[in-house]
């Protein structure tokens, strides 16, 4: 299984219509898909499909055609994750339409370029399975304890505010959490 590390972007045109494409950690989806959405409000779709494991290591997909016909955008994403055994990540399509129409076969063949595309553009990296770590640090070293999990490229965590400390369970990858802990 492979993974990514960073956002990678890519443009590929198809009859005119253009396909921007991001693939990014599972970890920034949401805010990603988000961002998206702000930012391209004349887009006519944005696609999604994404691979992640839970937690007893079984894969769980997702994809969304967002309002293209059904099947034809979402799913041929996701077998482009899959053919290439991505994990932990996610691609992103945003569709200017450019007059043409595609029809569905060629809708199909348009997103899953535009998915390879992307792909070719990242910088991927052999998957390393996921741990948790869990700790306590006062309300002062709030701002500090996010700053040491960025530098040690842990994005993912929760925190809970209890009444005279905050409790943290971050997820990462043995290295990451070791390099996190090594900051102290």
């Amino acid at each position: 299984m492979q993974t990514i590390k960073r956002v990678a972007a890519c443009a590929t045109e198809v009859n005119r219509s253009k396909f921007l494409s991001f693939l990014v950690p599972i970890c920034e989806f949401s805010g990603f898909h988000e961002k998206l959405k702000t930012q391209h409000p004349k887009a006519n779709h944005i696609v999604y499909a994404l691979r992640t494991l839970n937690e007893y290591g079984q894969t769980v997909e997702n994809s969304s055609d967002d309002g293209e016909p059904k099947g034809c955008a979402g799913i041929p994403v996701l077998n482009v994750l899959r053919g290439e055994e991505m994990i932990e990540c996610a691609v992103l399509i945003v569709r200017y339409f450019g007059g043409i129409k595609l029809g569905t076969g060629g809708m199909a063949r348009a997103y899953a370029q535009a998915a390879k595309d992307v792909l070719a553009a990242a910088d991927i990296v052999p998957y390393e399975k996921q741990m948790i770590h869990a700790f306590k640090t006062s309300y002062g070293d709030i701002n500090k304890t996010v700053y040491r999990l960025k530098k040690a490229d842990i994005c993912e965590f929760e925190r809970e505010f209890l009444a005279d400390c905050v409790k943290w369970k971050v997820t990462g990858s043995k290295e990451h959490i070791d390099r996190f802990l090594d900051q102290t």
